[in-house]
């Protein structure tokens, strides 16, 4: 599993041979279909044999490509895992903020934020990335880089931008809606996600997860409600 290799990542087989160069020369790319071909061939063999043990050649037999093809999309095992890192964490986040923060209660569209947010990051796989993504960032820092930007920091910026909103309207008062966005995300997890990250629990109910954001809801609420005149 991805989340049992651990291991310093290595850069081995990052380079091309001659051959995989020879191959080049007749794989030209074609477009977006061969490139989501390689990614799933990518994400099922980083999942099963983490970033450390996947090899290109692993990845190209996966995926059902020669290395040479490969490697004119990606030129290395990096490129390759942090292009995969964007790709899903920009989905991810992009599903999970979609029609989010329409109209409503502030307190009742957190919550609901706040449940969908939790319920995503409590996925196996997405703990698996996780942990890999720490295990490798401290090499190569540009993956930490590459999963930050595209997860939390996005899930950040439109929470801020409906914060603004909302305090325009009244309807909440944050003066520092960015700082307040962090918050937030901090008051979700309320402990019980690290506990999931660092193996401390395997799995968290439903009724805990809202039980865990509707409390710091509350708190938020209580900090950043609307003015009371």
């Amino acid at each position: 599993m991805l989340d049992t290799v651990l291991e310093t990542p290595t850069f081995q087989d990052t380079t091309m041979d001659a051959d995989t160069i020879d191959d080049l020369k007749e794989a030209p790319p074609d477009g977006g279909a061969k490139r989501r071909q390689i990614m799933e061939g990518a994400r099922a063999e980083f999942l099963k044999s983490g970033f450390d043990g996947a090899s290109m050649n692993d990845v190209a037999r996966t995926a059902g490509v020669s290395k040479g093809t490969l490697y004119v999309y990606f030129d290395s095992k990096e490129r390759l895992f942090e292009a995969l890192i964007r790709e899903e964490r920009r989905q991810q986040a992009e599903r999970l903020c979609i029609r989010a923060f329409d109209h409503g209660d502030p307190r009742d569209v957190l919550i609901k934020f706040g449940c969908n947010l939790m319920t995503m990051m409590s996925q196996p796989d997405h703990l698996a990335h996780v942990r890999t993504v720490i295990a490798t960032s401290g090499k190569f820092p540009q993956l930490g880089r590459a999963f930050f930007e595209a997860g939390p920091l996005y899930g950040v910026t439109k929470l801020a931008d409906y914060f603004a909103e909302q305090t325009k309207l009244g309807t909440l008062n944050v003066p520092e809606p960015t700082q307040a966005a962090w918050q937030f995300m901090a008051l979700c997890q309320g402990g019980m996600y690290k506990q999931l990250l660092f193996g401390m629990v395997d799995h968290v109910s439903h009724a805990d997860t809202e039980a865990n954001v509707t409390a710091g809801v509350d708190v938020f609420m209580s900090a950043f409600g609307p003015t009371k005149v």
